[in-house]
């Protein structure tokens, strides 16, 4: 168990750590308020319009793409997640005062979404390869993990909150107190020790596409990649699948709404934590994973009534974080580190920019043919990206077979 926490031991990355899982539980309280005023509030009950927020605040993933890795790269990485961080908070702030005053209309939930997506694009990858600057190298893979636990963690904690708090004084306090939350992780990075030297990339004409040239040259990189393509375009729509499922099958409240969100986040903490227990993930890692998802999947979409559909959702939520935090800590460690904010950008990307394709798809067929039928493309996802793993294990082994013999 020690062994799993390892990283706390560094000074720096406990203050960070802190910080950071009151500001993920303030941002999971707003997510989970965000999606229910738009899916009960400002629609009646769309899951399209829960699908076209997800999508315009992941869009910038991919339209920002060149510029976002590139600043993690070359910029200070604690100056940029610092303004990043207030930004958002600010966001929060406004968004929080449109919906306690009453004034806020569907198109301004659009609009705040597309700008915190803005600015979430520039912050992830440098706050992803932040941490590389808070541990040894040894403790990298490690770290990553258990800052996937903290998010989780916080993803099963801020739901409830958000949901309790929707049913007693309104979705609006729920904005205004993920903005609070900001403080916690400002404050860290300004009492953050001194940093040694990250490490700068070289700058040259044409660098902000390096990564994408550095990838097509990595099968390994790439077989992670389009797995991650798969499973997150299609099948991490948990706010449309669980908003959906509970609200249109179930027939359930906010309240009940928000347990569901936090028991499958309390899966993701145990696929988080049983990956922070490895030291090195790899491709055979992210295979079994994606299969499990995608059969979690298919059976969650089968099950008749709301405790058992919680009880696979934690099945599910493991599965999914088992494929993302071990392709994160995969791609970084197999990544040259001027290379990692531009390769970290790709996978957020890919990771979090196809929603805008895969959201309001899934929120379609949500609409059309019903919530079950769209956890069944979630399920297909699992399945394929397990498909292309094996294939590129498949075709590494002969390979390799084929080296030896000669």
């Amino acid at each position: 168990m020690r062994g799993m926490f390892r990283s706390l031991r560094s000074t720096n990355y406990r203050i960070w750590a802190a910080g950071a899982l009151v500001s993920n539980i303030g941002s999971w309280m707003q997510r989970t308020a965000q999606d229910w005023i738009v899916l009960v509030e400002l629609s009646d009950h769309s899951a399209t319009a829960v699908g076209i927020v997800m999508g315009l605040q992941f869009a910038p993933q991919i339209l920002l793409l060149p510029l976002t890795g590139y600043a993690a790269d070359h910029l200070n990485r604690r100056k940029l997640v610092f303004c990043t961080q207030a930004t958002m908070g600010l966001l929060a702030l406004a968004l929080g005062v449109l919906v306690v005053t009453d004034s806020v209309r569907l198109w301004h939930v659009y609009a705040f979404a597309f700008l915190l997506g803005c600015a979430a694009a520039f912050d992830s990858p440098a706050r992803q390869t932040f941490i590389s600057e808070l541990v040894d190298e040894g403790l990298l893979p490690n770290a990553v993990a258990l800052n996937s636990t903290s998010f989780n963690a916080a993803r099963m904690v801020g739901p409830a909150i958000a949901g309790l708090l929707i049913a007693s004084i309104g979705s609006g306090w729920v904005f205004l107190l993920n903005a609070l939350s900001f403080v916690a992780v400002l404050a860290s990075l300004t009492v953050l020790r001194t940093l040694p030297p990250s490490h700068r990339a070289e700058r040259k004409r044409g660098s902000p596409l390096d990564g994408f040239r550095y990838v097509l040259h990595r099968p390994d990189l790439k077989t992670a990649l389009v797995m991650l393509f798969l499973i997150g375009t299609f099948g991490l729509n948990f706010p449309i699948f669980i908003s959906t499922m509970s609200v249109g099958v179930f027939h359930a409240g906010a309240g009940a709404y928000g347990v569901l969100t936090s028991l499958m986040a309390a899966g993701s903490v145990l696929g988080a934590l049983m990956t922070a227990a490895r030291v090195k993930p790899g491709i055979p890692v992210l295979l079994g994973g994606a299969l499990i998802f995608g059969l979690a999947c298919a059976v969650a979409a089968a099950m008749p009534n709301y405790a058992l559909f919680g009880i696979v959702l934690i099945v599910v939520g493991s599965a999914a974080q088992t494929v993302t935090t071990s392709t994160n800590s995969f791609v970084q460690m197999s990544t040259e580190p001027g290379m990692r904010g531009r390769v970290i950008a790709i996978l957020l990307a890919i990771a979090l920019g196809g929603t805008p394709i895969g959201a309001p798809i899934v929120g379609w067929i949500a609409d059309q043919f019903g919530a079950r039928w769209a956890l069944a493309v979630g399920a297909m996802s699992g399945i394929l990206a397990a498909g292309v793993a094996f294939i590129y294990l498949s075709v590494r082994n002969d390979a390799d077979a084929g080296t030896s013999t000669t």
